[in-house]
């Protein structure tokens, strides 16, 4: 069995991969929007007004939505995916197998 500081080493180390996957997310989906919009704006000769059609943006909206729900998961904005919630529901389960456990005994 794991005692309390390896516990928490691993949730922190958790976190640390949590975040680190997030920042690498966001990294990327800013380099390659960047390329595909200024890409964009070349071929469309510099021209303003047909760069700016909303078919040039479907790439960075639907993947920006995909980014929006992974800052909610990362940064837990939303109490269900909060780390408090997350550290509840593991005391509950542990909870729960340790009653069914001694139900047995």
């Amino acid at each position: 069995m794991k005692n309390a500081e390896d516990l928490k080493y691993e949730r922190a180390r958790k976190r640390v991969a949590q975040l680190k996957s997030y920042y690498v997310h966001l990294g990327v989906y800013v380099v390659i929007n960047a390329f595909i919009l200024a890409n964009l704006y070349i071929k469309s000769g510099y021209d303003n007004e047909s760069f700016w059609d909303w078919k040039n943006f479907t790439t960075t909206f639907f993947w920006g939505i995909g980014l929006l729900f992974h800052t909610v998961r990362t940064f837990g904005i939303i109490p269900v995916y909060s780390s408090k919630w997350e550290d509840r529901k593991i005391k509950e389960f542990m909870a729960r197998d340790k009653a069914e456990k001694e139900k047995y005994l």
